[in-house]
């Protein structure tokens, strides 16, 4: 039997302290020696120390909140297996190329490059793969109309180039070679000139092929058009 216990609980019965019922029971329990559970016992102590001033007990146990020490942990030493490797050289198959085959190949080739030299110089030499220049194409002197064949008061456009005179003459002939239109232009900063003609009037009676013509002193250049009267 629990002594101190049961002195604590008989002590709480005569002061009329705590539940009777549960007091009476634990003195019953201490009494015949039966088993007493935690929760009964707490109640007791509590009730003993607020009521009877008795000190509270100081449990010797280990704080079940305290942290557990964790143990280390030994990683074990991995040591590297290396697995030797033989590497094979590649084996080549022997070749059946005979040296004294080569000799044609290589007159053959020697040949070849002969031609195509020869043939380079040849079309170098000939004037009609040359390339034309930009100036050997070039118009500088020139007279162009608007239309190739005109009607009675139709307005004739004449335009063309003139790079080695600054004024041009132009005219128009019937087809008897009569003088039947005559005009000086003057010849624009970029060697252009044009001007304007009325087909009509005298001279213009015939139909037929006319000449239109332009002299800038030197060279005379002239196109021809149709005018129906």
């Amino acid at each position: 039997m629990d002594e101190s216990l049961f002195d604590d609980v008989n002590s709480l019965l005569d002061g009329d302290f705590g539940d009777d019922r549960i007091l009476k029971q634990i003195h019953r329990a201490c009494k015949n020696n039966e088993v007493i559970s935690n929760y009964e016992r707490n109640y007791v102590q509590k009730l003993a120390e607020q009521y009877l001033g008795k000190k509270p007990k100081i449990s010797s146990k280990v704080s079940e909140n305290t942290t557990p020490k964790v143990p280390d942990v030994v990683m074990p030493t991995i040591q590297p297996t290396i697995q030797p490797q033989t590497i094979e050289a590649p084996t080549y198959k022997k070749s059946n190329f005979n040296v004294k085959n080569s000799k044609p190949i290589i007159a053959f080739g020697g040949i070849a490059v002969v031609i195509i030299i020869a043939a380079i110089a040849l079309l170098a030499n000939d004037d009609s793969f040359s390339p034309k220049t930009p100036t050997e194409n070039k118009i500088t002197f020139s007279v162009n109309s608007d239309l190739s064949s005109y009607s009675e008061n139709d307005l004739i456009s004449i335009n063309g180039i003139s790079e080695n005179s600054s004024i041009v003459n132009l005219s128009i002939e019937n087809q008897n070679d009569e003088l039947v239109w005559a005009e000086q232009t003057s010849v624009k900063s970029n060697g252009q000139y044009s001007t304007l003609a009325i087909a009509g009037g005298s001279g213009w009676d015939v139909s037929g092929t006319y000449t239109l013509k332009v002299n800038d002193g030197n060279n005379i250049k002239s196109i021809t058009f149709s005018f129906t009267s």
